[in-house]
């Protein structure tokens, strides 16, 4: 079970919209926080490691206090302002296409938010949360939350070529979606399965991708070194049915609103061209 599990159930009953009295709202969240500790120690019990370092269920447990108290406007301002920054335009990309459809297999951590934010952009028409990188045999969120599966958390795009090219989608990516800085990790989320990487498709794919890393680079538009590596594509794996669209479907999730609707919020404001409302996503099995 990962922390974002133990962190929806146990916020599911704390979070009532003012049903609970001030006073009952406290002695539930008390009560929630304790709940998670106990559940920590379970699965740390049942797996013999616990990918959440204690002090983190901790704050969990202070942000179930700030939801049940009027919700979280200020950290959900702070995180907004920190979820963008200006990516340019990519210098190498690939020509004007209407003969078909392409796909990008992407990774940015968490593929709620990734899935999400990308089913957003005007000219992509499918966006899939599962797995790459490693083999179909673990191909499960269980075994891949494990982190030592090969996979990561990733999303496949479907977009018209005409309409975004490949290189204008990863500026999109670079820009709002994810931090590509993090080694290993986004926010709160430690893992290898939750590292940032493009899965380039083909040749053309990782010429573009390559030529838009060293360009980001030389930009100079993050504070640190990029982490995000091109790595070869194996395959991809739809996850399981209750995560694809997740983002969409529990937009009041205390995990969904602290770490990707500020990321909605800068997609809307960096790139009100591409910008639309997405048509529902057909749900996939797991494969």
């Amino acid at each position: 079970m990962s922390y974002r599990s133990m962190f929806n159930v146990a916020s599911r009953d704390a979070v009532r919209d003012g049903a609970l009295s001030d006073t009952a709202r406290l002695a539930q969240t008390q009560r929630d926080a304790a709940g998670l500790v106990d559940v920590a120690a379970r699965v740390r019990h049942a797996r013999g490691a616990l990918h959440v370092r204690p002090p983190r269920i901790w704050t969990y447990g202070a942000l179930v206090l700030a939801l049940t108290f009027g919700g979280l406007p200020d950290a959900h301002a702070s995180q907004g302002a920190d979820a963008s920054v200006s990516a340019p335009a990519p210098l190498i990309d690939e020509p004007a296409n209407t003969s078909h459809t392409e796909v990008a297999v992407l990774a940015g951590g968490c593929f709620w938010g990734v899935q999400g934010v990308l089913s957003h952009v005007h000219g992509v028409t499918r966006v899939v949360s599962g797995y790459s990188g490693g083999s179909r045999w673990t191909a499960h969120y269980e075994r891949v939350s494990d982190g030592d599966t090969g996979h990561a958390e990733a999303v496949e795009v479907t977009f018209d070529p005409a309409q975004i090219s490949y290189g204008r989608l990863l500026q999109v990516f670079f820009s709002v979606v994810f931090d590509p800085t993090a080694r290993n990790a986004q926010g709160d989320d430690e893992g290898t399965q939750y590292r940032s990487a493009i899965f380039a498709r083909d040749d053309t794919q990782r010429r573009i991708a390559s030529a838009y890393l060293v360009q980001l680079e030389r930009a100079h538009v993050y504070r640190a070194p990029i982490a995000t590596d091109i790595e070869p594509y194996t395959g991809f794996y739809a996850a399981e049915p209750y995560h694809q669209d997740y983002m969409a479907r529990h937009a009041d999730s205390p995990y969904i609103v602290a770490n990707d609707a500020p990321k909605l919020d800068a997609l809307r404001a960096r790139f009100p061209a591409l910008y639309r409302e997405p048509t529902p996503t057909t749900h996939v099995a797991a494969q």
